[in-house]
């Protein structure tokens, strides 16, 4: 680990006091689970676990990182094993509901309104983790999505500003077309890159009321996905591709491969999380010179034009722990503000630590776009962690089959709706 992070997490440890003494004579062991394995983000955790055993004896962390993807697998298997850790982590909104619906989640509502988290983490970012009132998760990250353009390619077509309407958007993209310039890079292979855009799209297309309960499927079942906001969300989509505005067969390409068709300048504009903006260092794109702004409102849309999408995940905290105590403290140190910095220093994601994101440790851009996302009036999660997966396992080959042309937006929206009421009536 670099040295400047390895001080940044000194400062913050000396506030954490000795949970128990060195002689105690039972030691407390946690079990600590997360998605980070690569060496410089596993440096990072071992080095936190270090310094925060080595000032609580009594403590000891046995910590397991298991890759993004491969991790949903392992917490599937954990979960039906019983054998739960005492930390693991979860993506926020329905991934987590899941979880908290089991009776697998502690309850941290009183003990993050306690003084030393006071001020630890925005409002906002524990919304996503609240659930009947009580907060389940402790923020580790927090991302927002944006469309990234290529300022060289936008001049050359003669359009001058961002676009900050949908209609704005779609004249922006026809110049780009008659300029014989690709509009959008798009690669589905991997359809949660589809959900991106149809969960911004739903939310300001579709009143907050009706889509959250729909969501959570809450809805009556004759209620449940009827508003027309969805169908043309799914419409827009598949125009966007017989209307020539996404590259030829998305669905063959990975999002990787998308954007390097962006960075290499073949394509304008390509949909990006903060996160990514670190991958356009020395590429064509910032030879050309790039920035990024937020999806553009649609004037007549019924839902929240002011959210943008994007969440913040973070760490759930099982209900079985014989230790809440130590795993509160535990993630309390974690997510101190100079450890949040040292994380998005080595990460380079986006700390969801209040304060934690300056241009001393992370790219100005990224630094923006969290400022952006801070003054929205809201944040539209991840569509495919939002939703029961069950209807994502509908609704994600469905938003590929429209943009594919074989299947109308009516057709996948009648099959979400079907397992919708299934899922409604197995919960019971």
């Amino acid at each position: 680990m670099h040295r400047r992070a390895a001080l940044a997490l000194g400062a913050g440890f000396a506030a954490t006091a000795a949970l128990r003494p060195a002689g105690a004579q039972a030691k407390a062991e946690l079990n600590f689970l997360h998605k980070w394995p690569e060496p410089d983000n596993i440096a990072f955790f071992r080095q936190v676990v270090r310094e925060f055993e080595a000032a609580n004896p009594g403590v000891s962390i046995k910590m397991e990182a298991v890759a993004d993807d491969p991790y949903k697998d392992k917490i599937r298997v954990v979960m039906a094993s019983g054998n739960v850790p005492d930390i693991f982590f979860s993506w926020s909104g329905e991934y987590a509901g899941q979880f908290v619906r089991a009776g697998r989640t502690l309850d941290l509502t009183a003990a993050l309104a306690a003084p030393e988290w006071k001020d630890r983490f925005a409002p906002a970012t524990l919304v996503p983790f609240t659930f009947e009132g009580k907060v389940r998760g402790v923020p580790m990250n927090l991302s927002a999505k944006f469309l990234a353009y290529n300022k060289a390619l936008f001049a050359a077509a003669g359009i001058t500003a961002p676009p900050a309407t949908f209609p704005e958007l779609i004249t922006a993209m026809d110049k780009l077309k008659a300029n014989n310039v690709v509009p959008i890079a798009l690669g589905t292979q991997a359809p949660w890159a589809a959900a991106h855009y149809i969960g911004d799209w739903n939310t300001k297309l579709v009143p907050n009321d009706i889509r959250a309960a729909d969501y959570s499927l809450a809805a009556p079942e004759d209620k449940l996905f009827t508003h027309p906001g969805y169908a043309q969300a799914l419409t827009h989509f598949g125009e966007f591709a017989s209307k020539g505005y996404f590259n030829r067969s998305p669905n063959a390409l990975t999002h990787a491969i998308a954007r390097g068709t962006f960075t290499a300048g073949r394509a304008a504009m390509f949909y990006e999380e903060t996160l990514g903006f670190k991958n356009y260092a020395g590429t064509k794109l910032a030879a050309d010179g790039w920035s990024f702004f937020k999806m553009p409102a649609f004037p007549d849309g019924a839902g929240d034009q002011g959210q943008i999408t994007g969440a913040p995940d973070g760490f759930l905290v099982s209900a079985a722990t014989k230790n809440p105590k130590e795993a509160l403290a535990f993630l309390n140190f974690l997510t101190t503000r100079a450890n949040g910095a040292a994380w998005t220093k080595v990460s380079g994601r986006p700390s969801a630590v209040q304060g934690a994101i300056t241009e001393e440790v992370t790219l100005p851009e990224i630094a923006a776009g969290i400022a952006q996302l801070g003054q929205a009036t809201g944040m539209a999660l991840w569509l495919d962690t939002v939703i029961d997966p069950r209807v994502v396992g509908v609704y994600l080959p469905g938003m590929q089959a429209v943009l594919g042309g074989t299947e109308t937006p009516q057709q996948v929206m009648d099959k979400i709706r079907a397992m919708a009421i299934r899922v409604k009536k197995e919960r019971g």
